[in-house]
């Protein structure tokens, strides 16, 4: 057995094994006894069959696939041994047809390397750290959809302005006959308002879908239709009115607050506006930390150079797909996906560089714990026992989605407890509404 490695350039080499038949002739001889002792031959006892028949009849296919075996095998060997840093996998170089009556035989892989690279984390410009403040606008607002949503309906009999109207939307041409309940405060335009304002239950209008509601996604909703269908959807239809109530906000006392938070937790408006402080502060955190995890993730790909093996990809792509691709598919797919590879590549860079961010097995399975603990104080479960915990962790990580999502979430918290410490950030403080015109250009 001779295997070895050539380089092309930095990014690109070829490993090749060259197999002799001292390497498989022992494999394949017991194979075929195996098969001599069981096969069952028209005119031949079992086990009696004469060994040249066998041959004839099984030693090609017996011999590829142990050639088969070996070749992956010690190709895998080859690559954990040296150490190579692929990029996809191994491709086998198109050699013609093999002569399966020699004794050598040689293969060639084409291999895609990893590049060496360094990565600044700090870099030279600043990436914007934001910090949501809830001001009272916030949490005023967050108060009145509460106290709403917990409120009483009174039955109106036409409508008015801020109303809750139910009702039946119809097109007989595009099949939608769909129940729907919605504020007037999410009808769009003047025009759309005034058929509505005043109408009586029991009242049909007139409408068209073009611009009815504020958001795209309500009219998806109340029509109860796909994102695709109601893109740029133009069309006539009517809407019978069955039922109009008013909301009547509910009242700023004890049984507000205990049927909300729990009895007792929360005993007057001051600890319930700074409690929805703190909860608004746990969900903007969670928001902003990932709009600079976002940032830093762009800011690197952007800064850190380094080439790809960018044709051996491609080739790999066209090849390894559970459709074969053309050329130019697998150019596209490339393209699609060189972004994420760049970034990937950097994270284990990243990684491997800083000992702390490496992920460990205890490490995985405390934070399991943490997550299990939360999961079930939400659902009532408040003094769960470490027992009752460690069964919950154990069936978790014998699962191996469960493992992989849960590493991968660890992974990302580590990495943005990282960055905040190591990277150059600035921060900014804004509302929640100039955070999302900012950020999002929204």
């Amino acid at each position: 057995m001779n295997i070895k490695r050539t380089a092309t350039d930095a990014l690109n080499a070829t490993i090749t094994i060259e197999i002799e038949k001292a390497d498989y002739h022992h494999q394949v001889d017991n194979v075929l006894a195996e098969r001599r002792k069981t096969s069952n031959i028209p005119g031949f006892r079992k086990g009696h069959v004469p060994a040249s028949l066998i041959n004839k009849k099984y030693r090609i296919p017996v011999l590829v696939e142990e050639i088969n075996k070996i070749t992956q095998t010690q190709l895998n060997k080859f690559i954990t041994s040296e150490k190579l840093n692929l990029l996809g996998n191994p491709l086998p170089k198109d050699q013609g047809a093999i002569n399966w009556e020699n004794d050598n035989f040689f293969f060639e892989f084409e291999v895609g390397l990893a590049p060496d690279f360094e990565v600044d984390v700090k870099g030279k410009k600043a990436i914007t750290h934001y910090e949501i403040k809830a001001d009272d606008n916030t949490i005023n607002g967050q108060i009145d959809r509460v106290r709403e949503n917990y409120g009483k309906l009174i039955a109106q009999k036409e409508v008015a302005t801020g109303n809750e109207v139910t009702g039946i939307f119809k097109n007989d041409d595009e099949g939608i006959n769909a129940d729907a309940t919605f504020s007037t405060k999410k009808i769009k335009g003047k025009s759309n308002l005034k058929k509505f304002i005043g109408a009586k239950v029991g009242a049909t209008l007139e409408l068209n879908t073009k611009a009815l509601f504020e958001e795209d996604q309500d009219l998806m909703t109340f029509l109860k239709l796909e994102e695709d269908k109601v893109k740029g959807l133009e069309i006539d239809l009517t809407f019978e009115i069955t039922e109009v109530n008013e909301r009547e906000k509910a009242d700023l006392n004890q049984e507000f607050y205990d049927k909300i938070f729990g009895p007792d937790v929360i005993k007057s408006e001051e600890e319930l506006r700074e409690k929805l402080r703190e909860d608004a502060a746990k969900q903007f955190g969670q928001q902003t930390d990932q709009k600079l995890l976002t940032d830093i993730t762009e800011a690197l790909i952007t800064n850190t150079k380094f080439d790809l093996p960018a044709d051996f990809l491609k080739r790999w792509i066209a090849a390894s797909g559970e459709n074969e691709f053309t050329d130019e598919e697998a150019t596209e797919e490339y393209e699609r996906s060189e972004k994420g590879l760049r970034y990937q590549l950097i994270e284990s860079n990243i990684v491997k560089n800083n000992e702390e961010l490496q992920l460990k097995f205890e490490d995985l399975q405390e934070y399991s714990r943490i997550m299990i603990r939360e999961q079930m104080t939400q659902y009532g479960h408040m003094d769960a026992t470490d027992e009752e915990v460690d069964q919950v962790v154990a069936r978790i990580m014998s699962n191996q989605e469960e493992v992989k999502r849960m590493s991968e979430q660890l992974q990302n918290e580590k990495m943005l407890k990282f960055f905040k410490a190591n990277a150059k950030l600035k921060k900014k403080e804004l509302t929640y509404e100039e955070f999302i015109k900012e950020a999002y250009n929204a």
